[in-house]
């Protein structure tokens, strides 16, 4: 059976061009649901999130649930999904962990191992759905290009979000690294337009 269903990842660093370019592309299929990750703690947040509202077309429809419910509630999304991003829901499941900011290494190991097979389903989960003709479009950080973090959650945090920008990029049937606002395409699928 030919798959229907398919993964585009735009990875960058900040202030790249990933969720721009990944408007961009859902733009060109239509019935478009963002899913919407960030979680608004301060002004700062709160200013970010509403330029990203303001520049989204009316016609979007918006998920902004609880990251923990993101995985069954993308199994029941059909059409143009665009996951903005994945960096925050890591973010989020990761502030939501104690043993994120502990001090027991094998704990963490554990919870590290834990947090990548939720993504490891839910991307598999996805590419496996082969009879539904719907896209997914993910935005994530590409964090592993500068500086080694001097602090234990920096650490943590880089590697799992690098661990997870792996899976989802071998789910994904298109990966493209932003830089300056340009897509440089890592892989591409074969119905993806030059």
């Amino acid at each position: 059976m030919e798959r229907k269903s398919e993964i585009t990842l735009i990875l960058g660093g900040t202030r790249s061009g990933k969720s721009s370019f990944a408007e961009t592309l859902a733009r060109e299929f239509g019935d478009v649901t963002f899913i919407a990750t960030a979680d608004s703690k301060d002004a700062e947040m709160e200013a970010r999130i509403k330029i990203h509202k303001d520049r989204r077309p009316a016609g979007w429809k918006t998920w902004e649930g609880d990251v923990g419910a993101l995985p069954s509630e993308i199994a029941k999304m059909r059409g143009t999904l665009l996951l903005d991003c994945l960096t925050m829901y890591l973010s989020r499941l990761l502030l939501a962990s104690s043993a994120f900011e502990g001090d027991d290494w094998d704990v963490w190991q554990a919870e590290e191992r834990g947090i990548l097979a939720g993504i490891e389903d839910l991307f598999a989960g996805f590419a496996a759905s082969r009879s539904v003709e719907r896209r997914l479009i993910v935005v994530s950080n590409e964090v592993g290009l500068g500086l080694v973090p001097p602090f234990a959650q920096g650490r943590r945090f880089r590697d799992v979000q690098g661990r997870a920008n792996q899976i989802v990029a071998r789910f994904s049937d298109s990966v493209a690294f932003m830089a300056a606002g340009l897509p440089m395409w890592l892989k591409k699928s074969e119905k993806r337009p030059s």
